[in-house]
């Protein structure tokens, strides 16, 4: 009899035990999965992609925007004496990439010039260098370069101003 009493209370308790009683963290920023919206997409067919051909406009020349650009100053020196006589006078860098070593920025120079770009390197005061596809006396036409650069060329979208100290 106490045998049995004593299986009785066993399986009681792990029954008991294995409800979970809690619940799901309440949070504004949290909402329940389960009530989440399913979103996917669905590859459009044949017949649509191969819909008319639009054609291509010729693209305009850009503004400077509103966007974004990031902006530093910073102490810089010309790696090469004939860029340092072209760019001298410019205050204004359009900086696309930055490398700590020197090797690495004449890697990516000699790959912007192959895409049509005639890139400078410059040696920051941070250590860096920094590879410049163009330069300005004034902000705007900067912003303007800045902004082309991002609309022909996706992929430096971070493209951004050196201001010479």
């Amino acid at each position: 009899m106490k045998r049995i009493i004593l299986a009785a209370i066993v399986l009681g308790l792990a029954f008991a035990s294995c409800k979970s009683k809690k619940e799901l963290a309440q949070s504004p920023y949290t909402t329940d999965p389960a009530t989440q919206p399913k979103v996917f997409t669905v590859p459009a067919s044949d017949t649509q992609t191969q819909a008319q051909p639009q054609p291509q406009a010729k693209p305009e020349p850009v503004a400077a925007s509103n966007e974004h650009v990031a902006m530093r100053k910073e102490q810089v020196s010309f790696t090469n004496q004939e860029d340092k006589v072209k760019n001298e006078s410019n205050n204004f860098f359009v900086i696309i990439g930055s490398f700590s070593q020197l090797s690495n920025a004449k890697n990516y120079r000699e790959t912007l010039l192959n895409k049509g770009f005639t890139p400078i390197i410059l040696h920051s005061e941070t250590g860096y260098y920094r590879v410049c596809v163009n330069s300005y006396q004034n902000e705007s036409d900067a912003r303007t370069r800045v902004a082309q650069v991002r609309q022909t060329y996706p992929e430096y979208s971070d493209v951004w101003l050196l201001i010479k100290d």
